[in-house]
């Protein structure tokens, strides 16, 4: 509803009902699934879509203590959530006021319990209740809070900021959960702003702990750069409707500390290779524990890394078999963002782009020619040395 209002098309609809999860799959059999622990709600499958419905819950902050039969960590983050309740409280437990407005299909009216109207008309972004409490039943909402400001252009309000001292809870939350959460956060239009927020905010931390520590140390501007870059690449190519994947935003994010580690493990005296290999391996080690890297993302994220070396090799076959690796484009464009930040040189770039559609493009200072011409000067050269045997 919120999106409606503010004149941004809604990426899907999600239905609440006083129907009880159970209830809701005895209506459409087949076609609904109950889901989640933490929040039971059901799917129910229309066409090839799937609607989310979820059953009004009971707001905890309205009733008696005891009454509030929810499982909480000891940290008050909410284990489990399933206590039912009325359309008006349901209102009242939702994180923001603009996420508690309901559209009712039977009376085409929007119902709002909790100021939301007031608040898409003054572009604000607010809390419903303590900002300590409902950041601690879920740690996820401050992140949320920057995704949703960014994405409709809000401004958060004062007591709404995620509280520097509770930032600390998102590294509790489960890595599975927080892949997810940032691939909303990152991978979307308004992904260039969501960086800026997360970076001022100290969200950015919790998430990618060792590359905030590059960004944050004197040489960190260039690390900077190319990860903006890269949000910046990749809002863009969402924007033009062109395919994007986790995989090359992911390259990015982790790049400055798998670079860091590397020239850290070469000055212990390891040799390059095995120092970059070994330097992926640490980092992505310690990042999927706080957020969670599939490996049909992983792979493809490190096969990117390990091709960055082989650019630097530009003679004989070495270019043409570069060129034919599966992994090459993504390679090379990571490589256009490297140069664009100054870590390898834009002559390096500039080659390869040359390369790539000009097979005569020669290797630098050998006076030789494209990979094709010189696969012909060798096989000649071997017919002859057969020919005069």
């Amino acid at each position: 509803m919120r999106d409606l209002l503010l004149g941004v098309p809604p990426k899907d609809f999600d239905v609440a009902t006083d129907a009880e999860p159970e209830q809701v799959v005895e209506v459409f059999g087949r076609k609904a699934r109950l889901i989640g622990r933490r929040f039971r709600i059901a799917h129910v499958r229309f066409g090839r879509e799937i609607v989310e419905v979820s059953t009004f819950r009971a707001d905890p902050g309205t009733s008696e203590p005891e009454a509030d039969t929810r499982e909480l960590d000891d940290a008050g983050r909410v284990l489990r959530d399933n206590v039912f309740g009325s359309i008006a409280e349901d209102a009242r437990r939702r994180d923001f006021a603009i996420n508690g407005l309901y559209y009712d299909i039977a009376d085409a009216c929007v119902h709002d319990y909790v100021g939301g109207m007031d608040d898409v008309s003054a572009c604000r972004l607010r809390l419903i209740g303590d900002a300590g409490v409902r950041y601690r039943e879920d740690p996820v909402r401050m992140i949320r809070a920057v995704r949703i400001a960014a994405k409709l252009g809000l401004t958060i309000d004062e007591p709404a900021r995620p509280p520097g001292e509770l930032v600390g809870l998102l590294a509790d939350v489960p890595a599975a959960r927080m892949f997810e959460e940032v691939l909303k956060l990152l991978m979307n239009p308004a992904g260039p702003r969501v960086y800026r927020m997360l970076r001022d905010y100290g969200l950015f931390t919790p998430l990618f702990d060792q590359t905030a520590a590059v960004l944050d140390s004197a040489a960190g501007a260039a690390s900077e750069a190319l990860i903006e870059q890269a949000i910046t690449n990749t809002a863009a190519r969402i924007e033009a409707d062109k395919p994007v994947t986790p995989a090359f935003l992911f390259a990015a994010l982790l790049w400055p500390a798998v670079r860091e580690r590397a020239a850290e493990l070469e000055r212990g005296g390891m040799p390059p290779a095995p120092a970059l290999a070994s330097a992926q391996s640490d980092v992505v080690g310690r990042q999927i524990q706080r957020v969670a890297i599939p490996k049909r993302f992983s792979i493809p994220m490190r096969e990117i890394w390990h091709l960055q070396p082989r650019f630097h090799r530009r003679r004989g076959k070495q270019p043409s078999r570069l060129i034919a690796h599966p992994r090459f484009r993504a390679a090379y464009d990571f490589l256009l963002l490297r140069a664009g930040v100054g870590e390898v040189e834009q002559e390096l770039a500039d080659w390869w782009t040359t390369a790539q559609n000009d097979p005569s493009t020669p290797a630098p200072g050998s006076g030789a020619s494209a990979p094709g011409k010189a696969r012909k000067r060798r096989r000649g050269g071997r017919r002859r040395r057969t020919e005069s045997a």
